[in-house]
Order: structure tokens, then sequence, then C-alpha cells
């Protein structure tokens, strides 16, 4: 999709999101996760995600959980019932496109063609941004006091990532 094309899509499906159901408008940082989300999957052919105050809910009570009682250590992703990134920043300011961005840079190592990874690297993160059967976006970012770190999560559902099964 052409970039004018692409960015014409996204206001329209933002548009909708924000006032076709009657929910109040997104916040600055939910409406840039999402369209920073929305970009990377638009770039590979995937339709857009939606917004999730419930899975947007559980990623803020996850973060200050593991600012408040876990020293901003990552979380545990494994076991729930959502799919999650999570990304820790070092003593900066960093945007929710920052986020998605670094998460997104995955990308050069992913190989669609036979859906793997080069070796020594990690797709994991890439994939689930881009997994066509992820429908909703939740995600919250926490400051960390002791070193004025970052925690950002965000949790899809449908989850994704299944082995054997490509995202696009």
């Amino acid at each position: 999709m052409a970039p004018a094309a692409f960015s014409v899509a996204l206001a329209v499906a933002l548009a909708i999101l924000i006032s076709g159901h009657g929910a109040a408008a997104l916040s600055a940082a939910a409406a840039e996760y999402l369209e920073a989300h929305n970009h990377a999957r638009a770039a590979v052919g995937v339709g857009p995600l939606t917004w999730s105050e419930s899975l947007a809910n559980g990623t803020s009570r996850l973060v200050r959980y593991q600012r408040d009682k876990m020293g901003c250590n990552f979380a545990n992703l494994t076991s729930g019932k959502y799919g999650g990134n999570q990304m820790w920043a070092s003593g900066q300011v960093v945007t929710p496109t920052m986020v998605v961005d670094t998460w997104v840079k995955e990308k050069e190592f992913y190989n669609h063609t036979d859906n793997t990874c080069v070796p020594n690297h990690q797709c994991g993160v890439y994939t689930q941004v881009v997994w066509r059967k992820s429908l909703e976006l939740g995600c919250a970012q926490a400051t960390c006091p002791k070193d004025q770190s970052s925690l950002s999560i965000c949790f899809y559902n449908p989850p994704g990532n299944y082995v054997g099964e490509s995202p696009y």
C-alpha cells in the first residue's frame, strides 16, 4: 500500500475506532501505540488492530505491579491468556512509537518465505506485532523511580506466535 493510501486508511480506521462505537476518545499514548502497530501490520498486508480498554487495564495493572513489587523486572508473560510483548529502557523517555519500532526492528531477521529467524537473533516480538489473527491491543508503561527507566507492556488478543504457524 502506498504511504498516502496507508495514511488515509489509518485515519479512517482511527476515526471509526474512536467515534464509531460511541467509545470515548483514545488517550494520546493509546492512539500512538495503535498507530505504530497498525503501520507495521499494513507494511506486510495485515489488517489493523483495535484498542481494547480491557487489555490496556490489564497491562496497566501488570506494569505497576512490576514497578512496585518486582523492581521493574520483566513480567512472566508465558502463562497468560493473551500474547504479550514488553520492553525495558534505561534512563530515558520512551514514547509508544519508540517501543513498537524497537520490536519491529526484528523484522530484518525474519524470513517470511520459510517462517524462520536468522540464527542467533530473535523475531518473536516482531511476529506478535504483525500476527494476522490478533485483533485487539492494549498497552501501558510505567516509569521506575530508582533509575528513571521504563517498562512497557502490550497484550494481544487472540495471542500469536504458534510454532509452525506463519504470522501473516
